[in-house]
């Protein structure tokens, strides 16, 4: 199938025209690889700057997004998405580290008619995965906290630093809206732990449904959330992509019940490809952007060097196969040192007769080709893949124990600690919802969190699981996870360290390694409980972070796979309340989404039947 039919207009991700990044952008978004230029950034590498005191380059990099439904065919299936532009995935947005980005969001998601059946109006907003946004939370781009919803037939401009480099993406924060297809790459570039001679670009790795966001969610909210391990209700995904393109069986459409445009399937739609020279060494830019699956990727017969993970440079590591959980990233260098053709796998394992719980998919193993130079693109690669014992346990993130910073960082002492257990279970009416310490988050799109702390308020409902941290210069948090499922949980405004994780009861000791410079992401994997057959928990899984309050602002704390989120796991963090207001002028700064907003909903009927995250 055409790129426009399967990707949209406009588009080169995934195809062999998709031209090589630079290593940093000139002035004007010219790209700029010459060894001899200077970077932006100057002399600073990933050792001797600290990668949170981003430098001021007075340059801004201009962006503009219409959100909007559409039809494509990612994997040759016909569906109703909503698109960035038009594109799936998303336009990539560049810039240097320092840089300003600017992007102006226009909601053109209207009411609209799909196989006879009208389908309402929806607001958006767009959140920058990883991004720090000090001094900018308003920019976050959560509905509920920083921000209202922007209104259909209106438009917001995003406007924030490149305060972290490296590898990430944006995405839809409203409900769980991005599964349906709005997210995007986002690549910083700045200063990289290893050298390399070509950057391929992002490689953007999930799982894939048929049906739209919307039905997903309703078969959550009957109790059956997408995900969740309760009576083994895991409703799979139909696909797993690679920057979205795969082929797909169109004989299993016959046992598929979906709410797309038509039920048309053309086969073979196409893969992904890319170009390898050899003799170089190749960058790639990993994200998994899914909705629920734990990936594993990996490249038959090469090794990949890890260079970063999430927004933190790391001492390079060799490896075969790397695992992400939803929302994290990894930056891997490929030595190209053969010839011919060879298959790119992104794989979402299963623990079929396992008391952990990784993922479902009914089509879990994703394929892209990476060609030689000179090698026949036509052909189908014929290479073997490395032995890939049965994933026996999800929860653990898979990296050597543990990856190293490369910017030193000791974890200071904790100033408070706060114990937070994560669980599942059926409410009032049956519904299965995730929680936290009980509760499970339903939040306000007409009355966002950080204006009402912003004016002092915090006599807040209790469903929008608050946890004031006040003027405490660091917060340790323990997670506890009474759940069989494994959860990526995602901190907003902050890279943590991730002091130590596994199961049973944590008894305070530190893995030595982890006393001077342990790992720091802003995704962790919480990993499983074990739970017999019976259902009775035999030990929790436990994470524990500890991070620096020194972003003043109301930070999200969430699962990153959207069912669970949509099913209420997620809390806000409320870090130096009293600094809150000296953030900006944020009364003006909130009624640009929340005027029209709550104009729109006073004649229109907001049908929000999950947390609204």
């Amino acid at each position: 199938m055409s790129q426009d039919l399967t990707n949209g207009p406009n588009t080169f991700l995934g195809t062999l025209s998709a031209p090589p990044l630079p290593k940093f952008l000139g002035a004007s978004n010219s790209s700029s690889n010459s060894s001899s230029a200077l970077p932006p950034w100057g002399t600073a590498t990933v050792s001797n700057a600290d990668p949170e005191l981003p430098p001021v380059t007075g340059v801004t990099r201009n962006y503009n997004f219409t959100i909007s439904r559409g039809v494509l065919s990612p994997d040759g299936v016909n569906r109703s998405m909503i698109l960035v532009n038009g594109q799936f995935p998303g336009p990539l947005i560049e810039a240097n580290w320092g840089d300003m980005i600017s992007v102006t969001v226009t909601n053109n998601i209207q009411d609209a008619v799909q196989d006879g059946v009208k389908v309402d109006a929806e607001g958006t907003a767009m959140h920058w995965h990883g991004l720090l946004q000090k001094g900018t939370g308003y920019m976050d781009g959560v509905p509920t906290v920083s921000q209202c919803p922007i209104a259909p037939g209106f438009s917001y401009t995003y406007t924030f630093r490149a305060d972290s480099y490296g590898t990430s993406w944006y995405h839809s924060h409203y409900s769980a809206q991005y599964a349906g297809g709005a997210f995007g790459p986002m690549i910083i570039y700045g200063p990289s732990s290893a050298d390399y001679d070509i950057d391929l670009g992002p490689v953007m790795l999930s799982d894939w449904y048929h049906d739209d966001y919307y039905t997903l969610v309703e078969q959550g909210s009957d109790g059956e959330a997408p995900g969740t391990t309760i009576g083994q209700n895991v409703i799979g995904s139909n696909n797993t992509m690679i920057n979205g393109k795969m082929n797909y069986d169109c004989n299993l459409l016959l046992n598929e019940t979906i709410n797309h445009v038509d039920h048309s399937c053309t086969p073979n739609a196409g893969l992904s490809k890319f170009q390898f020279t050899a003799g170089k060494t190749h960058r790639l830019h990993l994200v998994n952007s899914g909705a629920e699956g734990i990936i594993r990727f990996s490249i038959d017969e090469h090794n990949l060097t890890v260079i970063a993970e999430d927004f933190v440079s790391v001492v390079p590591y060799q490896t075969n196969i790397v695992q992400l959980g939803v929302g994290q990233r990894y930056d891997v260098l490929v030595n190209a040192n053969n010839t011919g053709a060879f298959w790119m796998r992104a794989t979402v394992p299963d623990t079929p007769g396992s008391s952990f719980h990784c993922s479902r998919d009914y089509q879990p193993i994703a394929l892209a080709a990476v060609y030689y130079d000179g090698t026949d693109t036509n052909i189908s690669p014929r290479s073997d893949p490395y032995l890939n014992e049965d994933l026996t346990d999800c929860g653990i993130d898979d990296t050597p124990s543990p990856a190293i910073p490369s910017f030193s960082r000791t974890p200071v002492p904790a100033a408070t600690t706060r114990v937070i257990s994560v669980g599942v279970a059926p409410n009032a009416t049956c519904s299965k919802l995730f929680n936290m310490d009980g509760s499970s988050f339903i939040g306000d799109y007409n009355d966002p969190v950080l204006p009402l702390a912003a004016a002092g308020n915090f006599s807040l409902p209790r469903e929008w699981n608050t946890y004031n941290f006040g003027t405490n210069s660091s917060v340790l948090i323990y997670l506890n996870n009474t759940s069989n499922t494994a959860h990526p949980m995602h901190l907003h405004g902050h890279n943590f360290w991730v002091i130590a994780s596994g199961r049973g009861e944590w008894d305070g000791l530190v893995h030595a390694a982890n006393t001077l410079n342990p790992p720091r992401r802003d995704v962790v994997m919480l990993p499983t409980a074990n739970i017999d057959a019976n259902g009775v928990l035999i030990e929790p899984g436990y994470n524990i972070i500890l991070y620096e309050q020194n972003n003043p602002g109301v930070w999200p704390m969430h699962c990153h796979i959207a069912w669970h989120v949509s099913g209420g796991l997620y809390a806000n963090f409320v870090e130096q309340p009293q600094a809150i207001a000296a953030t900006g002028d944020l009364p003006t700064i909130f009624e640009e989404t929340c005027g029209p907003w709550n104009d729109w909903t006073n004649s229109h009927f907001v049908d929000q039947i999950d947390s609204g995250e």
